[in-house]
């Protein structure tokens, strides 16, 4: 059996899409925003979902992109193709930050930015406790449901390491690593086919 053949065989898991789990595209997604792509999913309802791209770090820096921030060293990430002109976060702040909203086991949604700046400009929080998305994944209704049938994604369990603490440059083979020695032939497969 060749690595093609192991990788339909074994193209669908079991776990379902829900708020705090995560997408992982399948090795072949050429699409410039979903390729090699880890998703961290922020809701998953009846109506839709929606989420962030983990692993896509944009090359400006923080305060080149957000100039209404205090002076802050991170890095800012694709979140997705929607609402690009908007600012999405996820942190381990909790009720630091009214209106947060926990979406898996100490990771949270947004909340009142202005308490986030204040704790930039007090020296209350660092890289390693928030991150910071331009734009954001969506799918309509059934739509994901669709995309999942033609397995396009795997579903995993989101953690603060992966979630905060990894390296986006690794992070779609360290997430594959997680899901099982079957799902190893993945990492084999070159991001361009055609480079084959």
């Amino acid at each position: 059996m060749n690595d093609i053949d192991r990788f339909l065989q074994i193209r669908t898991n079991n776990l379902s899409p829900a708020k705090g789990r995560l997408l992982l595209s399948e090795p072949f997604m050429g699409d410039y925003y979903f390729g090699r792509s880890v998703i961290l999913l922020a809701e998953h309802n009846d109506e839709g979902s929606f989420g962030v791209i983990l692993n896509k770090p944009v090359s400006a820096g923080f305060n080149e992109i957000l100039k209404d921030f205090p002076e802050f060293d991170t890095t800012v990430y694709l979140g997705g193709p929607v609402e690009t002109n908007s600012l999405f976060y996820i942190h381990t702040l909790g009720e630091k930050i009214d209106g947060a909203i926990e979406i898996r086991d100490g990771i949270f949604w947004g909340g009142d930015i202005e308490a986030v700046k204040e704790m930039m400009l007090l020296k209350l929080l660092g890289p390693e406790d928030i991150r910071f998305y331009i734009g954001y994944s969506g799918w309509g209704v059934n739509q994901l449901k669709n995309e999942l049938k033609r397995n396009s994604w795997l579903v995993g369990v989101a953690d603060k390491e992966i979630v905060l603490q990894t390296d986006p440059l690794v992070m779609w083979g360290k997430v594959l690593d997680k899901m099982g020695k079957e799902y190893r032939y993945w990492k084999k497969f070159p991001i361009d086919p055609n480079m084959n």
